[in-house]
């Protein structure tokens, strides 16, 4: 009987596992028990099951050891002092957006203001970082409050887009675990990482079900306060660091924010409902009038959806869509037998009834407290100069 192939153990984050070490006599394009190869530095050839985790990455994205000009790539992970911090790290590289958002700011109707200080704050400190020092250093903290769909997420992709920085798109479940002082070591890991690949942004939506207020009336569990006292730190440590690491936050609630973490989010930028002009190129783009069709009442849309926010305009616009739709599926379900792909009809086009149905079926979901976000604004916001 042939000797059993030499074991090689793959270390794993979650465990160890034996897998069959390739033949030395192998070459570099042959598979062995469905395992592909990798040739080493030295020349010699490796298992993808050999590979740990992060070289697995690094070979799927292209990523080598060595680039063409000699220069070592930069690791995906920097060096932690502990098994377990690398764990750690492992679990937050799932929350880094891998490839381009794609979101410009020509494509976010309105907003002006809330764009002009997004880009002082975080484009252009990486563009032109000849002029942001000393006293002029950037802002490490932001906070985008509003109601919901008004577009604040879309902003945070925009900053993506146009800055091409590392983007961490960070949630409670990625900040929360349920063990014992894992949650603390999640923040203290996020920020090493942002800090290796700056420039980087770190975007926690959401950010009161994180950080609310903290006091001694308030029923809060230890570890979260641990948590919240972590963040805390490690927002202070961005102001004496060089590295440029943005933090931007989102939120529904600003007033259920702690006050230390309102102090460390230096630049508040309200995102309000759309205003009229927002709302009108909103609707030429979700309802674009066709020439050989009647042309659809924009102004009286405008005109109707005052206190309708970005993705309640949107239903509006699926609800108007769907009308033309529906007269067409009730035709279709007359006929006893199914119509095959190809000889469907084509749908109806949209017209005023359509659109006053779809008015009259669509409400507003955050117009109520747009007075309450005003004065939040208006006691902490900043406020761009025209």
């Amino acid at each position: 009987m042939a000797d059993e192939p030499a074991l090689t153990r793959w270390t794993f984050p979650f465990g160890r596992r034996k897998v069959p070490a390739r033949d030395a006599t192998d070459n570099g394009d042959s598979v062995q028990n469905g395992n592909s190869s990798t040739m080493n530095g030295n020349g010699s050839v490796r298992n993808t099951a050999e590979l740990s985790i992060f070289e697995q990455y690094n070979q799927a994205n292209g990523v080598q050891s060595a680039g063409v000009d000699g220069k070592p790539e930069k690791s995906l992970l920097p060096p932690f002092e502990s098994a377990e911090m690398r764990t750690l790290a492992e679990s937050l590289t799932r929350d880094i957006l891998r490839g381009n958002p794609d979101v410009k700011w020509e494509s976010i109707k309105g907003l002006e203001t809330a764009k002009r200080l997004l880009k002082e704050a975080v484009v252009m400190p990486i563009k032109y970082p000849k002029y942001f020092k000393g006293l002029l250093t950037p802002w490490k903290g932001i906070l985008l409050f509003g109601p919901p769909g008004t577009g604040k997420t879309m902003l945070a992709k925009a900053v993506a887009t146009e800055c091409n920085t590392t983007f961490f798109n960070i949630s409670a479940s990625s900040v929360v675990s349920k063990w014992r002082g894992d949650s603390e070591k999640l923040i203290k890991v996020l920020f090493e990482l942002a800090r290796h690949h700056a420039p980087s942004t770190i975007f926690l939506d959401e950010i009161d079900a994180i950080i609310s207020q903290r006091g001694e009336a308030r029923s809060e569990h230890e570890s979260s306060r641990r948590l919240k006292t972590e963040l805390l730190i490690q927002m202070d440590g961005l102001n004496r660091t060089d590295e440029l690491v943005f933090v931007l936050a989102a939120t529904n609630l600003p007033w259920e924010l702690d006050a230390a973490m309102l102090r460390r989010l230096e630049k508040r930028i309200l995102v309000p409902l759309p205003e009229a002009e927002a709302r009108c190129g909103m609707f030429e783009d979700l309802l674009p009038s066709l020439p050989e069709e009647a042309p659809l009442p924009y102004d009286l849309l405008v005109e109707k959806t005052e206190g309708f926010s970005g993705s309640d305009i949107r239903l509006l616009c699926k609800e108007a869509a769907m009308q033309p739709l529906r007269r067409l599926m009730a035709e279709l379900d007359k006929r006893e037998e199914l119509v095959p792909e190809d000889e469907l009809p084509n749908v109806g086009p949209i017209t005023v009834t359509d659109i006053e149905v779809a008015l009259k079926n669509t409400r507003p979901s955050a117009h109520l407290h747009a007075p309450r976000y005003d004065k939040f604004n208006s006691d902490y916001g900043s406020h761009a100069l025209q």
